[in-house]
């Protein structure tokens, strides 16, 4: 089911499915808002708005918090609307800090998280994250960067911060995550596929370390198109899956079961 989490269509017409998807489609371009089931994400403001991928991502880093030691604090930058520290805040007990540096999308993130029930453990500051001033070290760090460095840039700046590089770039968000990584934390990112032959030497000059990828599929026709990535200073066996976001015209099993939680109607 599409995050707009409109209701399922009745009986098994392909026709009818398609069609459907694509008014969910049509829909979500224009909806200026997702609800999930304990919050309601507004992004009409945002330059980067919610999509499946990012859903994906923040259910698959909660699980993952979930099942470490418990974390204390919690860094997302480049927080956006919220919507990764929401993810999280509803499957762990930490505090979480966001920051953005676009006012739009740091204003909305604001009535977002006040109008949530984790309010209390979201802090969200507007800054440059390179030079912000930081007092203290995060047991976990979370990060969906700029998409598109070294692509060519559109003409709307706040579009070009998120999809291009414009703001942070991939080397000096590692260089960062290394600074204020503690010891024994770990951190975790959503990139493009094609991003993953930057990204390994960077690793080495910080220090750190894969223990997981996870390639993010449309379908199982289709090649990868984003990693999700587990990182830490600590060296091991690099762990690598995949996840299939649909099987025919349903979502796949893993993936309902990492959203269920979240999306309305799984």
């Amino acid at each position: 089911m599409h995050p707009l989490q409109l209701s399922r269509p009745p009986g098994d017409f392909t026709n009818t499915l398609i069609i459907h998807h694509l008014l969910l489609i049509i829909i979500a371009l224009s909806n200026p808002y997702f609800r999930f089931k304990q919050f309601i994400v507004n992004h009409d403001q945002c330059s980067m708005k919610v999509t499946t991928d990012s859903c994906l991502f923040g259910a698959w880093v909660a699980h993952h918090i979930r099942n470490m030691d418990p974390a204390k604090n919690i860094l997302d930058i480049g927080s956006g609307s919220g919507l990764l520290s929401l993810m999280i805040a509803q499957q762990t007990h930490a505090s979480i800090e966001g920051i953005e540096i676009q006012q739009e999308d740091y204003r909305q993130s604001i009535d977002n998280i006040a109008n949530s029930p984790f309010a209390n453990r979201i802090t969200l500051h507007q800054a440059n994250a390179i030079q912000f001033h930081y007092n203290k070290r995060y047991d976990v760090i979370v990060s969906n960067p700029p998409f598109y460095e070294n692509d060519l840039k559109g003409s709307i700046a706040g579009k070009n911060i998120a999809h291009h590089d414009a703001g942070l770039k991939l080397p000096e968000l590692l260089s960062l995550i290394a600074r204020q990584l503690t010891a024994d934390g770990a951190f975790f990112l959503l990139l493009p596929q094609k991003r993953l032959a930057d990204l390994k030497p960077l690793m080495g000059k910080n220090h750190l370390f894969i223990n997981e990828i996870t390639a993010v599929h449309q379908t199982e026709n289709h090649d990868a198109f984003r990693i999700m990535l587990r990182g830490s200073f600590l060296k091991s066996k690099s762990d690598a899956c995949s996840i299939v976001i649909k099987e025919g015209t349903d979502y796949s099993a893993v993936f309902t079961r990492l959203l269920k939680d979240y999306y309305l109607y799984l």
